[in-house]
């Protein structure tokens, strides 16, 4: 996939003419470099004038559309501010950024996916700490569990941006209507309803956890959403950071509840074989017998909705949707899975302040939600700006009060493990290794 590094040079020559429309309508007529506004269009931005000719590079990891659709939503801020952002996105970013950093070549500003990283270049003290503006508009906008995975040492370094739902079960609206099956709500609805469907003659659940390299990862995310339902965010929390052991009884519950629905023949893999063919099935496939009726759920993140083939209807009364994968114990809250990316700053130039504070507001979210594709926590997110059906689901989850939001645990575990021994344990465990084996193996990987 070609990566999207689009010259700042050639996008401002594409838009010469509306550039300089906007500066005669949004920059003050003193000539001075307040890039202050004259004209209510620009009354949003007026926060951030001041610092008219300068320039902000950020680098990320996304790239081609959406990268296009991400420079977009900033341009009316760039045309009110006279602040230029030169945005590039690269496959390689996760590899890329240390060497740019170590290397005396850091961006201003980077998009990072992993907590993890963001702790070790906080750490090193390589991050600047976010300006009072910019933490005083995430704690307004976010929820503090997305603002504690920037805080490293009792420091702020930047606010969430984009972000995504794992916690969703796929289905055919058509299949339960004929059949009369309801979404279920709780833990124990979903598993009698396995057992309806499974009478009916249809295997309930479909189920694929081939990635090439990262294989295995669709099975730690089940583990991890399940985690949060069975023991709780607390115990969560423990668990991703070590203080249990990955063996602990508490982790041991969760992955064998997981069992009782992957390692069940009579429930999986619907249109692919039996319990062993999960490890086979890429992800991007395993959801697409739910169309044949060969399966009837099949629990993948948000992001799948793009997996479904040319033609599909994603919506409620549609070919196919998605339901909140239901909690354990209500009384725990409303357990949310996901992830996201963090806008923390290298240099602390006030333009980066300003456009880093800019990213967690939420003129920058709605801007950015309008164009599409996108999700994002922050409160003030306009659903109505919202076109996608599940994106607008993963919205409403991600503002619901009671939701108790935690990140994906292998993106915050050590990589040796998270995308190591964790992923690689579970293709071994869907072949028929024990819980105990794997965990034990796992737990002794830990890096000491």
């Amino acid at each position: 996939m070609a990566v999207s590094t689009r010259p700042r040079q050639a996008f401002v020559l594409a838009t010469t003419l509306a550039l300089a429309l906007s500066a005669a309508a949004c920059s003050s007529d003193d000539g001075g470099d307040s890039g202050g506004s004259t004209s209510a269009d620009c009354a949003a931005y007026d926060a951030y004038t001041g610092n008219d000719g300068t320039t902000v590079s950020i680098y990320a990891s996304i790239r081609d559309a959406e990268a296009d659709l991400l420079e977009d939503s900033w341009k009316k801020f760039e045309d009110c501010t006279g602040i230029t952002i030169e945005y590039e996105g690269s496959g390689e970013f996760e590899a890329q950024l240390p060497v740019r950093v170590d290397g005396g070549n850091a961006p201003d500003i980077a998009f990072i996916p992993q907590p993890g990283l963001l702790k070790r270049f906080a750490d090193a003290g390589k991050l600047k700490e976010a300006s009072a503006d910019t933490k005083k508009m995430a704690e307004e906008n976010y929820a503090k569990e997305w603002l504690d995975y920037a805080t490293v040492g009792g420091k702020f370094y930047g606010a969430p941006m984009g972000s995504n739902v794992k916690s969703f079960v796929w289905y055919s609206p058509k299949l339960f209507a004929e059949k009369g099956w309801k979404v279920p709500t709780t833990w124990d609805e979903m598993m009698a309803l396995s057992d309806t469907i499974a009478a009916a003659n249809i295997k309930p659940w479909c189920a694929g956890i081939e990635s090439g390299d990262a294989t295995g990862w669709p099975a730690t995310d089940w583990i991890e959403d399940v985690m949060l339902r069975d023991a709780g965010a607390d115990v969560y929390d423990q668990w991703v950071e070590h203080t249990i052991p990955f063996n602990d009884p508490k982790v041991t519950s969760a992955v064998d509840r997981v069992g009782k629905i992957l390692k069940d023949p009579k429930y999986v893999n619907g249109g692919f074989g039996d319990v062993k063919s999960i490890t086979t099935t890429s992800f991007q496939e395993a959801g697409t017998p739910i169309l044949e009726n060969k399966c009837a759920m099949y629990r993948m993140a948000s992001f799948y909705a793009n997996q479904w083939p040319e033609g599909t209807k994603v919506a409620e009364d549609g070919d196919t949707f998605a339901f909140y994968l239901p909690p354990v114990d209500p009384a725990k809250g409303k357990p949310v899975l996901g992830g996201g990316e963090f806008t923390v700053a290298f240099a602390d130039r006030p333009e980066v302040q300003k456009v880093q504070t800019y990213l967690a507001s939420a003129e920058g979210a709605n801007n950015r939600a309008k164009l599409g594709n996108w999700v994002s926590a922050n409160k003030k997110l306009d659903i109505a700006n919202v076109e996608n059906p599940i994106d607008k689901l993963a919205v409403e989850i991600l503002q619901d009060q009671s939701a108790v939001f935690r990140f994906d645990g292998s993106d915050l575990m050590p990589a040796a493990v998270g995308a190591g021994t964790f992923w690689k344990g579970m293709v071994d465990w869907i072949n028929g290794k024990s819980t105990a084996e794997v965990l034990n193996g796992i737990e002794g990987s830990w890096p000491k």
